[in-house]
Order: C-alpha cells, then structure tokens, then sequence
C-alpha cells in the first residue's frame, strides 16, 4: 500500500525551460565577465552551493571580484535577475501539477520532496506556491547532502513516517535520483511531461523505469 509520494522539483514539478533562461551564459553577459571563465568558476562551486557551504550571493561577489568585475549594483542586479527567474518557474508550471497534489492529498497519501537546490532556490521553494503540500520537504542546501546519496533519501523516509516500499519516487531522472530512489527500495517512476531540456532535447526515456508523460498518470500506481 502506497502511504507516500516523493517527488523532485526542477523538471518534475517545475521546469525552467518555459520562461527565458538566466545560467551562467547569461550572467556573465551581464557582468560583461569571459563566459568561459565565469563558467568554470560557477561550476566548480556547484556542490558547494548544492549543500549549503556558499550561498548563490557568495558564488557570485566571489566571480565577479577574480573577474575585475565587481560592484555593489552589478551583484544586486545579477541577484535580482536570478531569483526573478525561479519565482517563474512556478507561475509556469505543467497545469496537471496542483490537480495532482491536491488529489494525493484527498487519498490521504503524504507528500514529500527531494530537491537538489541552491539558496535562491531553496527560498524561491518556501515561498512558492507548491510548498504547502509537502509533508516532508528536504532540501540539499538546507540539509547540507544531495541526491543521489542515500541520506537524503532516509531523511525523507523519516520524516514522513513510512518504509521505503511503502513510498513512489517521481523524478526526471537528473542526478542518478530515480537509481537511488530504487535502491533504497521505492517505485521510482520517470516524469516525462517536461520533456525537453535546456538544449531543446527530449530528455532520454529510462528502458528500466515506467515513464509518466501526464501528471494523472501516477494515479495508476497509487
């Protein structure tokens, strides 16, 4: 008997890839930094800003001042921008999403979340729209551990009270999510209707995972 649904954000519930983008490509644009450059750095921080050891207002004073290209308007800019960004993506979301919540709800099945996240995203989260549902939110920065490790996973499993086969996992499969989720011995389930990536590409069906392309389809395992 299904008692839980844990499900990741970005991709899943949310996308980016309906509203214009604003990663590094765009950032260094701004700050009129070497794309190159400020790529590297912004990803070499990645896991940093993943388990909260820097915040995304950290990540960027420090790019910006190795680049020569640091002011106070340029870092509240660049932050503004950024966080504008993700406050979107939930005004922008697949219209089967809330339904769905909302019916998982009715069937008196908890809701958790499993998200990889920075610190404007994490924010943008708790400040969403969405984020009433969550029995069981549990965010990588704020945890300080990230998918695919297990931790994050029993975390989750403890606070909503349940036995991992007791629990389905909704992810796109980023990060080895849906793997993990199923080692740890969840259903994990792929969501496919967000199904294209930032370069425009339909995001690769798993052969080893059932794949929902419509938010109500989850209720056949339910």
């Amino acid at each position: 008997m299904i008692k839980a649904v844990i499900f990741d954000m970005y991709e899943t519930l949310i996308t980016h890839y309906r509203t214009p983008l604003y990663f590094s490509e765009a950032m260094a644009a701004d700050a009129g930094v070497d794309t190159g450059s400020f790529r590297s750095m912004w990803r070499s921080l990645e896991n940093d800003r993943t388990v909260g050891k820097i915040t995304f207002e950290q990540t960027i004073e420090r790019i910006l001042k190795e680049n020569d290209a640091y002011s106070d308007d340029m870092l509240s800019l660049i932050c503004k921008k950024r966080r504008a960004t993700k406050d979107r993506c939930f005004e922008t979301m697949h219209e089967g999403i809330i339904p769905m919540l909302e019916a998982i709800k009715a069937k008196g099945i908890m809701i958790g979340l499993i998200s990889n996240c920075f610190s404007e995203e994490a924010a943008a989260i708790k400040e969403s729209v969405l984020y009433k549902y969550f029995d069981a939110p549990c965010l990588s920065y704020e945890l300080k551990v990230r998918k695919p490790e297990r931790e994050i996973f029993d975390i989750c499993l403890e606070r909503l009270g349940v036995k991992a086969d007791e629990c389905l996992y909704i992810g796109d499969g980023g990060s080895g999510e849906l793997e993990a989720a199923e080692a740890v011995g969840m259903k994990a389930l792929q969501a496919m209707w967000y199904s294209y990536d930032e370069n425009n590409d339909v995001i690769e069906r798993r052969p080893h995972f059932k794949a929902l392309d419509d938010p109500q389809e989850i209720f056949s395992y339910i």
